[in-house]
């Protein structure tokens, strides 16, 4: 096992592929990492080298621009009537939870509960539709995704967020309290919504590379968060 992880990591280098390791398992991301000519590294090459801590950077930033646009496209706000407190949720929010715990549970977690993502990641399309094991694995990050992780987890967290933001009280006792209240009376209409746009945003995310998935999943989020702003913020 020594000499096969030793060859292994040789022959990446030879190559120049950028690999780490995810739930335990090594694997590459198909492609390597260069510098410009002019010695300068590109955002591509920081996203596949600092997976993780790009994509955390892209969750804040996104879910304050989203409800930005939100408050103002949607709502017709001036500049001076924004509501910062308001987008401190998503600030808050995007960099703790989005960035942080959802980076971490789809980056780690997952590839040691599907043992076969990495490698499933890594195949081009022609290979991924043979390999039965990897299929199965997409298919139950998809099912966990949209029936453990965004009803259970991600609208509970966001909503106990809020209060924690709004809530005049600083006893977390009143935060978890209220949010969970509100998580319980809004379920049926948010689990309806998420079903429609992760569903089909899952099957996609969860074939594509690894190093990718995050800034995919930020980028679908974008309007998501856009939505959350509008109908759940306020």
């Amino acid at each position: 096992m020594m000499r096969a992880s030793i060859g292994h990591a040789i022959r990446a280098r030879q190559t120049g592929c950028r690999c780490w390791r995810t739930g335990g398992r090594s694997f590459c991301a198909g492609a390597p990492v260069n510098a410009s000519a002019a010695g300068r590294t590109s955002l591509l090459d920081i996203a596949k080298a600092h997976p993780f801590k790009f994509q955390v950077g892209i969750a804040i930033v996104k879910t304050s621009a989203a409800d930005l646009m939100a408050q103002v496209a949607v709502e017709k706000k001036t500049p001076g009537e924004i509501n910062w407190k308001r987008n401190m949720i998503f600030v808050v929010f995007g960099g703790a939870y989005l960035g942080c715990f959802q980076g971490w549970l789809m980056l780690t977690q997952y590839g040691k509960w599907f043992p076969t993502m990495g490698k499933f990641a890594a195949m081009p399309i022609s290979e991924k539709v043979r390999y039965t094991a990897g299929m199965v694995d997409a298919a139950k990050m998809l099912l966990f995704d949209i029936f453990v992780h965004l009803p259970f987890m991600y609208f509970p967290c966001f909503y106990i967020t809020k209060e924690f933001v709004f809530e005049k009280s600083w006893n977390p006792v009143d935060w978890f309290k209220q949010g969970l209240t509100k998580w319980q009376s809004n379920f049926k209409q948010d689990f309806v919504a998420l079903v429609k746009l992760w569903g089909p945003s899952d099957c996609i995310q969860f074939a594509i590379p690894v190093w990718m998935r995050m800034p995919f999943r930020h980028a679908v989020s974008f309007f998501w968060t856009a939505y959350v702003s509008y109908t759940r913020a306020k």
